[in-house]
């Protein structure tokens, strides 16, 4: 895999990263980075002018308020999306856009529900989008409906962006929904500020994996033909409490005949038509700041890495979460709150944060401003030892020419 910022969190169940260390991590991916003024052409939170400004600052909240459903027209159809909070300034909204067999309850409700997700939620709009037909309650497509293709799914976003007056967005896309956002942030990257994908598959399918798709359809239920997509073969062996569950939501609360339209649609897509600069003429790739989540042993840690091999490593975060599963937002939704902060605190938008864990108050960034990446930082755990430090710290040339950090750490 390429270089990048890459957290491998420990898989001992009863470690905890501690605030400190993350700190020491996200400065060491800073280190020797070119600091820019940081303007107010997009602020979110007001810079320190002589005085602290707190997320409970009341000015800076977004309310919270109900969560309101909207149909929005787009020209390639209706599209369900609920939202919370109203537009303000030049802040982006958060975006979401859930797999295929979920829908936005099923896929975020455990995420953004997380205490840690709501203190930061409260900053921004946010909202959710519910692929064609598969919110809850949706009608029956009617027969002989030509569902959207990968392609229009991602230009069904503007209308949602146009909708609201949205200056820009943060998209968490995961499985077929991080493929959507990946493909609106090619079409339109003016409109992305950043992207957290989970389980993303670059790549499309080959003449035997849809001939295997094909098959299984005929001999199997349609939710048990979906969840070796969602969950890894541990969790289907141990047929957990979890599998058990969304087996029995997928199969009664979305409508199946639009399921299998969209199952059938993802599993038609194409390739992400996205290369590294300079590893072919004309490469393009996402110019935003991007933050990949895989589980381990997830049925998409292979297309997570091949994705990551495709992204400027300058600006890429690559994050395995251990003990996780196939769906990391709802196995380790706490986890992926801090790793989401971080990561929005890199990119200059969170000044400070409050962490209950610590009595020491507010926990300040290395700075408000923006960053120029001139070098990745790969940060990955060993568990040899027990206690919770930094292991070593080394400098090496990568394939790029870049200068790239390497940073064990173990719990």
């Amino acid at each position: 895999m390429g270089p990048g910022l890459f957290w491998n969190f420990s898989s001992k169940a009863n470690c905890s990263v501690p605030q400190s260390l993350l700190q020491t991590m996200l400065l060491s991916r800073m280190a020797g980075m070119k600091e820019q003024q940081f303007t107010e052409e997009k602020p979110l939170l007001q810079e320190q002018r002589g005085q602290e400004t707190e997320m409970e600052n009341c000015e800076t909240l977004m309310p919270i308020g109900d969560w309101k459903e909207h149909d929005i027209e787009t020209p390639y159809g209706m599209l369900h999306v609920v939202i919370r909070g109203a537009p303000k300034g030049n802040k982006p909204a958060i975006l979401t856009y859930h797999d295929v067999g979920l829908n936005h309850k099923l896929c975020f409700n455990s995420f953004f529900h997380n205490e840690d997700m709501q203190e930061i939620t409260k900053h921004f709009v946010v909202c959710h989008v519910d692929a064609p037909g598969q919110q809850i309650g949706a009608s029956q497509m009617p027969q002989g409906y030509q569902y959207p293709t990968m392609d229009q799914l991602a230009g069904m976003l503007p209308s949602v962006v146009q909708h609201f007056g949205f200056k820009s967005i943060l998209g968490i896309g995961v499985g077929a929904g991080a493929y959507i956002l990946a493909k609106f942030a090619l079409i339109f990257p003016d409109l992305v500020e950043g992207l957290v994908l989970l389980n993303i598959d670059p790549n499309g399918k080959g003449w035997i994996d849809w001939a295997t798709g094909k098959l299984s359809g005929f001999t199997s239920a349609l939710p048990d033909t979906v969840l070796p997509h969602l969950f890894s073969q541990e969790e289907l062996m141990n047929n957990t409490e979890l599998v058990q569950s969304y087996r029995q939501q997928i199969n009664n609360t979305v409508n199946q005949v639009n399921l299998q339209l969209f199952w059938n649609m993802y599993n038609s897509r194409r390739d992400l038509e996205m290369n590294r600069t300079g590893t072919i003429i004309n490469a393009k790739t996402l110019k935003c700041p991007v933050m990949l989540v895989v589980g381990d042993n997830a049925p998409a840690e292979e297309g997570v890495v091949e994705c990551n091999s495709k992204l400027d490593p300058t600006n890429t975060t690559f994050l395995k979460m251990a003990d996780s599963g196939g769906l990391p937002q709802l196995t380790q939704p706490g986890k992926l709150s801090e790793a989401f902060k971080y990561f929005l605190q890199g990119m200059g938008y969170i000044a400070y944060v409050k962490d209950r864990r610590l009595s020491g108050g507010p926990v300040p960034s290395a700075s408000m401003t923006r960053l120029a990446r001139s070098r990745t930082a790969s940060l990955t755990s060993g568990s040899s030892i027990e206690s919770s430090r930094i292991r070593g710290f080394t400098h090496s040339d990568s394939n790029e020419g870049q200068v790239s950090h390497t940073m064990e750490v173990s719990c």
